[in-house]
């Protein structure tokens, strides 16, 4: 129970106490009603944004406050998908597809920044870093086929966890990204042997992990104190497998599917001649009998999946990562993996249930900070929220920054590999390290991707502004012209972008950074003031914390 919590319980508590006085009405007394919960501030509703969106506005804290915490995430829960593949079937088709990964690219910005559905969006990005394709490398030429694979995420981020899984499974790009597509049952005579691409990271990335965790998150301990492998060699190879039949759908024979755009966007399909019918080895001990069918094959091998132990707190400390804090407690990550073992009507895997249980756990926002809570922003978040704080937007009504992956270490659906940006192990060396904790958006942060997201700080907020008469069609510009008409004012002036960016919560130390500044630029030089202390703000430890 926080602090806040404990006086609501106070208050009620006397106001029962006065009530209970020696009336002779005769009649039972009622309790009051319970108060009212406590007001939610700015820097709260702050704080909510962003965990729970593409970066606090104004007006969008102001809906919190209104609606208090647990009401915005519930009408968010509510929020239908902003999808990407319609958008991009609405453009005339190039050539080559490739040719529209600008415009997928565009259309992600736009729902992230202003789509209404901020929290889905925002989940659905965490989520596409876990169950992770890419359009670096096989998938650069089959544009809808991302689109669609991104709008599986948005549409199943708040639905149950093993109907995604199952979509995810049979989704083209995921088919040819980790090669399940186009897998056969073994041939001896021909030296085919089932592809086990996906039947390990199924099992390594998306759900279970590499060893047996408790329901806390803890690791699992034999009787020599060794961690417990969550399976082998052998349950590999079953699920490998459980995998081979699938291909396009609608081609005319399995080895001779090719992609279309039609068929790069609907579900794989089982060519039951090349699926593999022999037993399988699974997780917990479990073995599919010899002779059912693909599809018989496939729903118990996912069940199988979706019903380990491990997927419970795998999910959550994934996905408390990657909205609210680097290293979460042992009780705060078993809270939440409860709720994904049962949302409270008996429903296992419900992301909906599960997400909210982040965002309300009173961990995600303790009344007593530490150093351990929060974390550092993604590099591509930190953009955004910049971008939503001062209205960013092109000529062209674009976003095409289809090069954010090499600006900023990331791009959406623009991975170096299966295993994410950054590994959610990561621990850099030193203090953090040392002290046993986590810091995985540290991974990018080197110093040459920290120079180039500097340098970008620098280029937007000095060069691309709604001053420069320059801008080309598509450049993406932001508006500080409520910082210039208070510009004179060096506290208002730091007030207002640090109420923008910071929720306020600036220190002493940056503060007295900016003023002095601001002591060697003219009054009158006032777009220069403003950009100047944006920038000094967004390219702050301040800004890229997220607390």
């Amino acid at each position: 129970m926080n602090t806040r919590q404990l006086l609501a319980v106070i208050a009620t508590i006397m106001l029962t106490a006065a009530g209970c006085g020696s009336g002779s009405s005769g009649g039972t007394a009622q309790p009051p009603p319970p108060p009212p919960p406590p007001p939610v501030t700015a820097s709260e509703a702050f704080k909510v944004l962003n965990q729970a969106s593409f970066g606090a506005t104004g007006a969008e804290a102001q809906r919190i406050i209104t609606m208090g915490i647990e009401g915005w995430i519930d009408d968010q829960l509510a929020q239908p998908a902003s999808l990407q593949l319609p958008h991009l079937q609405s453009l005339p088709r190039p050539q080559f597809l490739f040719e529209l990964q600008p415009d997928r690219v565009d259309i992600w910005f736009r729902n992230g920044l202003t789509g209404p559905d901020q929290l889905r969006q925002r989940v659905a990005f965490a989520l596409s870093e876990i169950m992770v394709v890419s359009q670096l490398g096989v998938l650069g030429n089959m544009t809808y086929s991302l689109a669609d694979f991104y709008d599986v995420l948005s549409r199943n981020a708040f639905g149950n966890y093993r109907d995604l899984i199952e979509e995810v499974t049979l989704h083209p790009a995921m088919g040819v990204y980790l090669s399940m597509l186009g897998n056969e049952r073994p041939d001896p005579v021909l030296n085919i042997r089932p592809d086990e691409n996906y039947a390990r990271e199924l099992m390594q990335l998306f759900s279970v992990g590499l060893v047996e965790l408790n329901v806390d998150g803890t690791t699992r301990l034999d009787n020599l104190g060794n961690p417990i492998p969550t399976y082998d060699q052998s349950i590999i190879e079953g699920f490998a497998h459980v995998y081979t039949g699938w291909t396009y759908a609608g081609a005319p024979s399995f080895r001779g599917a090719f992609p279309t755009d039609f068929n790069q966007i609907i579900p794989m399909q089982l060519y039951p001649g090349f699926h593999d019918t022999g037993p399988k080895k699974l997780l917990n001990g479990v073995e599919l009998p010899a002779g059912q069918s693909g599809n018989q094959d496939l729903a118990d091998a996912l069940d199988n999946i979706f019903n380990h132990s491990n997927v419970g707190p795998f999910i959550a400390i994934r996905l408390i990562q990657r909205l609210v804090t680097s290293n979460p407690s042992p009780g705060y990550v078993q809270r939440v993996a409860q709720m994904f073992n049962n949302n409270g009507a008996g429903v296992r895997g419900d992301l909906g249930a599960v997400v909210k249980a982040i965002l309300m756990d009173d961990e995600a926002r303790p009344d007593l900070a530490m150093d351990l809570d929060g974390k550092l922003k993604e590099p591509l978040l930190r953009l955004t929220q910049l971008w939503r704080a001062y209205d960013a937007r092109s000529a062209s009504g674009r976003y095409p920054l289809v090069a954010s992956f090499i600006l900023f270490g990331q791009g959406p659906l623009q991975s170096p590999s299966v295993f994410n940006f950054f590994s959610p192990f990561y621990s850099p060396p030193g203090e953090i390290r040392n002290i046993g904790l986590v810091a995985p958006e540290l991974q990018i942060a080197s110093e040459y991707q920290n120079t180039y997201v500097t340098n970008y700080w620098f280029f937007q907020t000095f060069g691309l502004n709604q001053t420069n008469t320059d801008l080309q069609e598509d450049d993406i510009f932001i508006d500080f012209s409520e910082e210039m008409m208070v510009a004179d004012d060096v506290d208002a002036l730091i007030d207002m972008v640090a109420g923008k960016l910071l929720a306020g919560d600036i220190s002493a130390a940056l503060r007295q950074e900016i003023t002095n500044i601001m002591a060697l630029i003219p009054e009158t030089e006032t777009a220069l003031r403003a950009a100047e202390t944006i920038y000094l703000i967004v390219s702050s430890p301040e800004y890229a914390y997220q607390k």
